[in-house]
């Protein structure tokens, strides 16, 4: 189990939700802020790409917060914002700390 001083940056879960319709009456979209809580952070990997000439790179963090009815909720779908950067959830899962203690959260950054 993660001891509580581990948890130790501040992530904020964000969510698309719908906040009304355009002129042609078509949903329109936004991120909002879900939750903002305490975190530890693992990195996991980094690479580097070429396409069209240009070179970026990539960066994989296991983002590990406390569970409640909100961090549960957790999908590939919503993403995160981290130190002014936004991360792209991979994936969800519940740590092997015990049944809705920790939730693992898998983000990859892009920097170009």
């Amino acid at each position: 189990m993660p001891a509580i001083g581990k948890l130790d940056r501040r992530i904020t879960i964000e969510r698309e939700i719908e906040t009304g319709r355009n002129e042609v009456n078509e949903p329109v979209y936004e991120w909002t802020a879900l939750a903002t809580v305490w975190a530890r952070r693992r990195d996991a990997s980094d690479g580097e790409r070429e396409a069209a000439g240009q070179v970026g790179s990539t960066l994989m963090s296991r983002f590990v917060v406390r569970s409640s009815s909100v961090t549960r909720t957790v999908t590939p779908v919503d993403r995160l914002n981290y130190s002014g950067a936004t991360w792209n959830i991979l994936g969800v899962k519940e740590t092997e700390e015990g049944r809705n203690r920790f939730v693992e959260i898998t983000a990859i950054k892009d920097s170009d």
